[in-house]
């Protein structure tokens, strides 16, 4: 149970931040490109890379802060960031195949299923709503 609110804590966290990261982008930067979701995925990529190497392979971190951070901070501010560890740690294994799979299938379903999710709502509500 303490994990469960920790991550939770955790997700709420980085909800919240991702929330605030994308009305500064906005305001500092304009609407007219995702700012703030571009920068919450490249910082998500590199923070979730070096809270997981200090946990998993250097052993700095304990895995209820790991969980905190990773799981929960990082889950709420990307998914992105777990992705990104993913197919690295699979590229790094020597996982090739999977790793190539994993992005590829990954980018592609999901890229069309936003699409097909898209349509499903446009014919519920109607075009142009």
């Amino acid at each position: 149970m303490q994990r469960a609110l920790l991550i939770s804590l955790g997700g709420a966290i980085g909800t919240l931040a991702r929330y605030l990261t994308s009305v500064a982008a906005a305001r500092m930067l304009g609407v007219d490109f995702p700012w703030g979701t571009l920068c919450v995925n490249l910082f998500g990529s590199f923070a979730i890379g070096f809270v997981q190497t200090l946990s998993l392979d250097a052993l700095l971190i304990s895995d209820d802060a790991r969980l905190f951070l990773s799981t929960g901070i990082m889950g709420g501010l990307t998914t992105y960031s777990a992705f990104s560890y993913e197919s690295v740690r699979l590229a790094e294994i020597g996982a090739w195949p999977q790793a190539v799979f994993y992005l590829v299938i990954t980018t592609v379903a999901s890229l069309g299923l936003c699409y097909l999710g898209m349509g499903a709502g446009r014919l519920l509500v109607g075009p142009g709503s």
